[in-house]
C-alpha cells in the first residue's frame, strides 16, 4: 500500500499485509497438520511407500545450522535458509524426493557466558532461544521435514557425537594403507610380532600398563601433554583456529599464552594428504578450497640432517629441518633455530669461538647471555609480529655449527623470531640465493650468498624462480623438479636425509575447561590412564549444576591452572563402574568437548534421526549421501552457508567424515558434495556529531539528507548487526508487509553469492508484484476468479513457453533473482490482457509458488485445485514454442557489417547466402567475393 492510500482506498480483496496475516499462517498449519515436507526414507521408522516421491530421484540439500542466540533472526540470517526453501521446493514440484533438515547447534560459549551472567541454566535459555528460532523459521513458511530436527544438547544426540568419538579413539592411522584401522589391529601386529614395540622388547614382555601406554600413542584420539594456548581472561584452552594473528582470544579479545597442559587431541594431522587430495572431488567455490589447502598447507620435500660441532668439539647433536627446496642444499650458508628449540640449550658453547664476529653477539659477553635475552625478546612478541615480512631480522649467534652435509662446509646457528617452534622442526637451513627472508637475514649478519638457481640477468636480490641449478655440482643444469629428484635420492643413499611431506596443519586440540559441552564418554583408573566406557553407557549426560563457570583469572596470569566447572561436580567426578572386571572406583574426564564436535556429523542424524540402534542405518545413509558411481565422493548434493566457515567447520566435519568412512560405518566419504556460500545482507548505519552510532529506523531522510531528530547524522555501510544499531527483523517484515513478499524481496535483490544492501522501502516493489498475480486470478473488488479457459495467442503462448524455460534454467543454478525477474515480465505481458487465460495462469502462479509459498497455495486452491501444489508438476517448456520465428544475419563485407538479412529458422545455406549477397550488393559495386562464410544462426562474412 503506498503512503498516500488509505484503508478505505484499499480495495476489499487486495493482497495486503492483512490478508497475509490471515493466509499465511492458515497454510503452515496445513502443512504441518499433513506432514506435506517429509520425505520418505528407503526403510525404517521414516519409511512410506505410498508417499507420492517414494522411489523418486534424491535430493538432499542442507543448510549450515544456526546457533540459536537470545536476539533471534535478523533479515540477514534466513537469506541462505529461503535460498534453498526455494530450490528445494521447485526441485520436489519437479519429481525429486527432498530431504531439506533443519536443526541447532546449541551448545558452545554464549549460552554459558549468559548463564554466568544471569544464573539462569544454559539449557533454559537455549531451549527458549530454540523455540524462538523454530517460530522465527516456521513464520517464513520454511519447508522443513520437522521429524528430523534436533538441537546438539539434546541427549539422544549427543549419545551419538560420544559413540563417534569412542570410534576415533578406538582406532589408528595406518599409513601403509593411508587409512583408520581398529586398534585390534595394531594389537594383534604387536602380538605376532609383526610390529615392533618403541623399545624393541618383545610385546609379552610389556606390563598391561606398559601395554596401553604403547596403543595410546597410535589412537587417533589420545591425550597429550602438549603446547596448548591457555586464554586465562576465559580459564579455557583454545585450538590454533579461536586465536586471533596477534595472539588473542577470538571471543573477548584476552591474551593468549602458550602453555603446556594435559589435553585431549584428534589426530588429523594422518589425514593431511586425504583432506588436500579429496578436495579434487568436491564442487566447492575454488576460493574455499584455496583456504583449506593453505590451511592444511602441505609441503613435498626433504627431511635432512646437520650434524653440529660445538666449540670445534665433536657434539652429538643433529640438526634436522624441512625443506620444499633440496635442491638448493649447495646454497645453505647458515642455520637458524627458533628462539624455543629443544636444542638450543645443548648446542650453545660457555664462551664465543675464536673470530666470531661482534654483530653476531648482540653486544653480550658469551652465547649463554645472548641467547637468554633474545628469547626473552621473542617471547613478548606475537607471531604476526616475528613473521612480519616487512620487519628487520633480528637474532644472534649460538656459538656452535653445523656442517652442510652436501659439502662438508661448516655453517654458523643463529637463533632468530622470523622462524617459529610450531612450523616444520622448528629449525631451518638458511638459504639466502633463493629465499628472501634469508636473504634479508645474510646482509644484516654478513652471511656469504650462493646462488643455487640461475638468475635472469641484473636480477637483484633473492630468486625464487624455475631456472638451471648453478654451483651446485652434480646438480648443476637441471632444472627444480629434477634437481630437487636427484638431491633427494642422494640424501636417502647417503643416509644424509629422507625425502618428506610436511603440513602447517596440527593436530586438533579437543579439550575445553567448560560445563555447556559434550562430556567425554572416559573415566581414569588408578594408573591415570583413560578407559573408553561402553556403548551400553551412552550418553553420558550433563550434570546439573547451578556453577557453570569455569574459573577464570587476572587475563595476563600466565601462570594460572584451569579448573572446570565439572571438576567441582564431586559426586559426579568418582563414580563406581562395572567395565567387565568387577565393581571398581573411576575418575570422570572433567573437560568438554568443543562446540565444533556437534556441528562434525550432523548432517547424517537428519538421515536417520530417531534410530537407536545405529547411527544412521546402511540403507538410508547410501540413499541420501552414497556415491553416485564410482568416481564420485558421496555426501549431501548442496550444502549452503557462509564462507566464515570455509576452513574449521568444514575441515573438522570432513575428518569426522573420513574416519566413520574407513571404519566401514557410512559409504560416502567426503560430507557435502557441493557447497554454495551466500552472501551478507548490509544495511546503512548512522553516527551522530560525536561519532556515536543512532538507531537506524530513527532516521529519516529531508531534503537528501539524513537527520536523527533534528541532528543531522552522518550515513555508513556495514554488516547488519547489534554493533551498528542497524537490525531489521523478519518478524517486523512479515508484520508489514507478509512473508511471501519478505522471501520474494530477499531472492530479488541480487545473486544469492553476492552481499547485497538492505533498503526496507524498496520491499513494496515486491509486494507489488504479488498484487499484480493476484489480480490476474481474483477481482480486487468483488472476489471474484476472473480466469478463463480461453486459449493464449501465439505471441502470448511463445513468452510464456519462453518464461517456463528461462524459469527452470535459473532455479537450477540458484539465479533466482534472475528467475524473479522473468516471472514480473511474463506478469506484465499478461496484465493488459482483456482476460486471464487459465493456460497461462497456472503455470505462473506453480512458478511462483518457491518464492511466494503461501500466496501461491492460496491462489492454486482458488483456481480450483484441492490439494496441495507441493508436488503438483512444475511447468515444461513445449521445445515447439521456443523456435525463433526468425533469425537476423548481420552481414559483414570485409569485417564490418554492411547489411542484415531476416530469414526463417530451416531456411537453407544457400538461401541465407544469396540473401546476404543481395542485401549487401550496393556495398559490393559489382565486385565479385573470394568468399561468402554462414555462420549458421549467427551472421555472414562476405571477402572481396
Amino acid at each position: 500500500m503506498s503512503e498516500s492510500e488509505t484503508n478505505a482506498d484499499v480495495p476489499p480483496y487486495r493482497y495486503t499485509a492483512a490478508m497475509a496475516a490471515e493466509i499465511e499462517p492458515r497454510w503452515q498449519d496445513f502443512w504441518s497438520g499433513h506432514g506435506t515436507f517429509h520425505a520418505p526414507n528407503p526403510t525404517g521408522e521414516l519409511a512410506d511407500p505410498g508417499h507420492p516421491r517414494a522411489g523418486a530421484p534424491k535430493l538432499h540439500v542442507q543448510d549450515m545450522f544456526p546457533y540459536p542466540s537470545g536476539a533471534g533472526l535478523h533479515v540477514g540470517h534466513p537469506l541462505g535458509y529461503i535460498g534453498t526453501d526455494c530450490y528445494t521446493r521447485y526441485k520436489r514440484m519437479a519429481g525429486y524426493n527432498v530431504l531439506h533438515p533443519m536443526g541447532f547447534d546449541a551448545f558452545g560459549l554464549p549460552a554459558e557466558q549468559y548463564a554466568v551472567q544471569t544464573g539462569t541454566h544454559p539449557r533454559i535459555t537455549t531451549e527458549a532461544n530454540v523455540e524462538r528460532y523454530r517460530g522465527q523459521l516456521r513464520r517464513l513458511g520454511l519447508a522443513y521435514d520437522e521429524r528430523r530436527s534436533f538441537s546438539t544438547t539434546d541427549p539422544e544426540y549427543y549419545r551419538w557425537t560420544q559413540w563417534i568419538f569412542l570410534q576415533v579413539f578406538h582406532s589408528w592411522f595406518d599409513p601403509s594403507d593411508g587409512r583408520a584401522k581398529p586398534i585390534e589391529v595394531l594389537v594383534a601386529q604387536f602380538e605376532a610380532g609383526e610390529r615392533e614395540t618403541p623399545d624393541g622388547r618383545p610385546w609379552a614382555e610389556l606390563s598391561g600398563v606398559e601395554r596401553r601406554q604403547v596403543i595410546n600413542d597410535y589412537r587417533l584420539a589420545y591425550v597429550s601433554e602438549a603446547p596448548v594456548n591457555w586464554c586465562p581472561g576465559l580459564g579455557t584452552v583454545l585450538a590454533n583456529e579461536e586465536v586471533t594473528p596477534d595472539g588473542r582470544s577470538e571471543r573477548g579479545n584476552f591474551p593468549v599464552f602458550k602453555r603446556s597442559l594435559k589435553q585431549w587431541m584428534m589426530r588429523i594431522t594422518a589425514y593431511g594428504d586425504r583432506l588436500v587430495d579429496d578436495l579434487d572431488t568436491l564442487e566447492w567455490p575454488e576460493p574455499v578450497k584455496l583456504m583449506q589447502r593453505n590451511w592444511i598447507g602441505r609441503s613435498r620435500g626433504a627431511n635432512v640432517d646437520f650434524p653440529v660441532e660445538v666449540s670445534g668439539a665433536a657434539g652429538g647433536s643433529v640438526i634436522s629441518v624441512f625443506t620444499t627446496r633440496p635442491d638448493t642444499l649447495f646454497g645453505a650458508t647458515y642455520m637458524v633455530l627458533a628462539p624455543e628449540h629443544a636444542l638450543v640449550d645443548s648446542v650453545v658453547p660457555a664462551a664465543w669461538p675464536e673470530g666470531t664476529r661482534e654483530a653476531w653477539t648482540g653486544g653480550h659477553g658469551s652465547p649463554a647471555e645472548a641467547v637468554a635475552a633474545y628469547r626473552a625478546q621473542a617471547a613478548a612478541k606475537t607471531e604476526e609480529e616475528r613473521t612480519a615480512d616487512g620487519k628487520v631480522k633480528t637474532g644472534v649467534f649460538t656459538g656452535a655449527y653445523a656442517t652442510n652435509p652436501v659439502n662438508g662446509v661448516r655453517i654458523p646457528v643463529f637463533i632468530a623470531d622470523y622462524v617459529l617452534a610450531g612450523y616444520g622442526t622448528g629449525a631451518i637451513m638458511a638459504v639466502p640465493g633463493q629465499d628472501a627472508r634469508d636473504w634479508a637475514f645474510a646482509e644484516v649478519f654478513e652471511l656469504p650468498i650462493i646462488r643455487t638457481v640461475e638468475a635472469p640477468d641484473g636480477f637483484d636480490g633473492a630468486f625464487t624462480g624455475d631456472a638451471p641449478a648453478i654451483n651446485s655440482e652434480w646438480l648443476n643444469g637441471m632444472g627444480v623438479a629434477d634437481a630437487k629428484a636427484a638431491m633427494i635420492a642422494w640424501l636417502e643413499e647417503h643416509g644424509h636425509g629422507t625425502g618428506a611431506t610436511t603440513f602447517r596443519l596440527r593436530d586438533w586440540l579437543f579439550s575445553r575447561q567448560r560445563y555447556w559441552g559434550e562430556p567425554f564418554p572416559i573415566v581414569y583408573d588408578e594408573t591415570g590412564l583413560p578407559v573408553a566406557l561402553p556403548d551400553s553407557m551412552l550418553p553420558v549426560v550433563l550434570p546439573d549444576t547451578d556453577d557453570f563457570s569455569p574459573r577464570t583469572f587476572d587475563a595476563d596470569d600466565e601462570h594460572s591452572e584451569p579448573e572446570t566447572p565439572l571438576s567441582r561436580k564431586k559426586d559426579w567426578v568418582t563414580v563406581e563402574l562395572d567395565l567387565g572386571d568387577g565393581p571398581r572406583v573411576y575418575t570422570r574426564e572433567t573437560n568438554t568437548m568443543p562446540q565444533w564436535a556437534g556441528s562434525c556429523w550432523y548432517e547424517l542424524r537428519y538421515l536417520d534421526p530417531h534410530n537407536n540402534k545405529v547411527l544412521v542405518d546402511p540403507e538410508n545413509e547410501a540413499y541420501w549421501m552414497g556415491p553416485r558411481d564410482a568416481a564420485d565422493c558421496g555426501g549431501v548434493d548442496l550444502y549452503v552457508g557462509g564462507v566464515e566457515h570455509a576452513v574449521l567447520h568444514l575441515l573438522y566435519a570432513r575428518f569426522w567424515h573420513k574416519v566413520l568412512y574407513d571404519l566401514g560405518h557410512i559409504s560416502s566419504f567426503e560430507p557435502f558434495r557441493k557447497l554454495f556460500n551466500q552472501g551478507y545482507i548490509q544495511a546503512y548505519a548512522f553516527r551522530d556529531a560525536r561519532g556515536v552510532i543512532v538507531p537506524a529506523e530513527e532516521v529519516v531522510e529531508r531534503a537528501g539528507k539524513w537527520y536523527h531528530g533534528d541532528q543531522e547524522v552522518a550515513r555508513e555501510y556495514g554488516k547488519m548487526g547489534k554493533s551498528l544499531k542497524n537490525v531489521v527483523t523478519p518478524d517486523d517484515m512479515s508484520e508489514q508487509y507478509g512473508a511471501d513478499t519478505f522471501r520474494v524481496y530477499e531472492m530479488a535483490m541480487g545473486p544469492l553469492d553476492v552481499s547485497r544492501p538492505w533498503d526496507t522501502r524498496a520491499v513494496v516493489g515486491s509486494q507489488r508484484f504479488l498484487q499484480r498475480v493476484c489480480r490476474l486470478v481474483v477481482d480486487e473488488d468483488t472476489g471474484a476468479v476472473r480466469v478463463t479457459d480461453e486459449p493464449l495467442d501465439p505471441a502470448t503462448r511463445r513468452v510464456l513457453h519462453r518464461t517456463i524455460d528461462g524459469v527452470r534454467e535459473d532455479m537450477d543454478e540458484l539465479r533466482f533473482n534472475t528467475a524473479i525477474a522473468k516471472l514480473i515480465q511474463l506478469t506484465n505481458t499478461l496484465t493488459p490482457l482483456a482476460t486471464t487465460s487459465r493456460e497461462a495462469i497456472e503455470p505462473l502462479v506453480l512458478m511462483m509458488s518457491p518464492f511466494a509459498p503461501h500466496l501461491a497455495e492460496e491462489l492454486w486452491r482458488k483456481l480450483g485445485h484441492p490439494d496441495t501444489l507441493a508436488y503438483a508438476d512444475f511447468p515444461v517448456a513445449d521445445p515447439a514454442q521456443l523456435v525463433a520465428e526468425s533469425i537476423t544475419y548481420p552481414v559483414q563485407v570485409n569485417g564490418k557489417v554492411r547489411g542484415r538479412v531476416e530469414v526463417a529458422p530451416d531456411t537453407t545455406e544457400d538461401a541465407v547466402r544469396a540473401a546476404a549477397l543481395e542485401s549487401v550488393a550496393e556495398a559490393l559495386a559489382g565486385r565479385e567475393p573470394r568468399k561468402v562464410i554462414v555462420v549458421k544462426g549467427r551472421l555472414v562474412s562476405v571477402v572481396v
